[in-house]
């Protein structure tokens, strides 16, 4: 399928594709005249890719944790096992920062509801 195509299956921008091959994260087979065609596969692949961008990691740590994922082994298991346990910390923090973040709000929305009752009751 051509980039477009790819594009409208995942919900990705072209240029985010184009970024995602840059980085080593996505990879094409060009035509004779230089576009870019990705298998069925792919989509998943971009999938995969949009979940790990949504947790927070960047590209660099996307491709350290790659090959771990394509063919685990004993030679990139290591390494990768402790830096998908750093980010699941990262993330985990994240997720309690977020909670309060919510909880805060939720106590806002509570205090303004019950600010705008009194004024109703006037």
């Amino acid at each position: 399928m051509r980039i477009g195509e790819l594009a409208k299956e995942t919900g990705v921008s072209v240029r985010s594709l184009r970024y995602y091959e840059e980085q080593g994260l996505l990879s094409s087979h060009r035509s004779g005249s230089g576009q870019r065609h990705y298998s069925e596969d792919q989509v998943a692949r971009v999938e995969f890719l949009k979940r790990l961008y949504s947790a927070g990691l960047s590209s660099r740590t996307i491709v350290e944790l790659l090959p771990c994922a394509e063919s685990p082994s004993v030679d990139n298991s290591d390494a990768a096992f402790a830096r998908m346990l750093h980010e699941r910390d990262r993330i985990s923090d994240h997720i309690e920062n977020l909670i309060r973040t919510r909880e805060s709000l939720d106590a806002l929305i509570e205090a303004n509801q019950a600010h705008r009752d009194t004024l109703a009751c006037r």
